[in-house]
């Protein structure tokens, strides 16, 4: 009995040994693949192969992101920018969960309005933001408005669908027991749709920066999206992609941080 627990014991073991290796190499090989494109970037603009007044280099980004920091532009930029995409992103998961709850409860509701959420999602919400100055003026509103924008009707679309691809034997099972609606819902379609929650929230954070940025291009004297406007129309291409590195880092700060909350999520719930 005790040989085949250690058995048991050994092969568990070996399964998180070889995980564990798995992520290592993954990793690894993400590190070396990066570190190769910035030494082909910076050899490139030092051999003269690109030029580094339109293409910059790794040394000449790094030289413009100590500058800014220390102008103490970069951190407000940044600070802008992070503000105004929570705001927009929370609206978006708030209001997005308001709506597809509302065209769970009505039928009717949903067959009325489906057709206007697809033409709305499918409209290049780039469109809109030259309106949104016009109707809100330049400022912070603006900027989260185009956020909202962009990532609202997508979320609508995605949790409505998740709320019923739910089993609807569990529903029917709440309806013979006595239930009502909305005991269905919170007991079994919302429990149910979690995973599609989360999945659409690692989604609207990132269209909520694009729409934000898109907002920053037009109506904003602070934030990334102005400071690359900016660099633009002066000619500072180093500005640029500073800019541009900074607004992946953020992206992929948000991703990581909403699939570490998916992940506890998960074990919590055991899913």
């Amino acid at each position: 009995m005790k040989t085949k627990q250690n058995q048991e014991l050994t092969k568990q073991e070996e399964f998180v040994r070889e995980h564990r290796r798995h992520h290592h190499q993954i990793s690894s090989w993400r590190f070396l693949i990066f570190s190769l494109f910035l030494a082909l970037w910076e050899a490139s603009a030092a051999l003269g192969w690109i030029d580094s007044f339109f293409f910059s280099s790794p040394s000449r980004v790094v030289l413009c992101l100590a500058e800014q920091f220390r102008n103490n532009h970069m951190m407000t930029h940044i600070g802008v920018t992070l503000f105004e995409t929570l705001i927009s992103f929370l609206l978006v998961i708030l209001f997005s969960l308001l709506v597809a709850t509302l065209l769970w409860y009505s039928q009717k509701l949903s067959e009325i309005l489906e057709p206007y959420l697809v033409v709305l999602n499918s409209l290049p919400k780039s469109a809109l933001a030259p309106l949104f100055i016009v109707w809100l003026g330049t400022g912070t509103t603006t900027i989260v408005v185009a956020g909202i924008s962009v990532a609202v009707f997508g979320s609508v679309i995605s949790l409505y669908t998740g709320f019923q691809q739910v089993d609807p034997e569990k529903v029917t099972l709440i309806y013979t027991l006595g239930g009502r609606k909305q005991d269905a819902f919170f007991k079994v379609v919302l429990p149910g749709s979690l995973p599609t929650l989360l999945s659409t929230a690692k989604v609207n954070i990132g269209l909520a920066l694009v729409g934000v940025i898109i907002g920053e291009f037009l109506a904003a004297r602070r934030g990334l999206g102005y400071l690359i406007i900016y660099g633009s129309q002066v000619f500072r291409l180093d500005m640029v992609i500073t800019g541009i590195i900074v607004l992946c880092i953020i992206a992929l700060g948000f991703y990581k941080t909403i699939q570490l909350l998916e992940h506890q999520i998960k074990k919590k719930f055991k899913m």
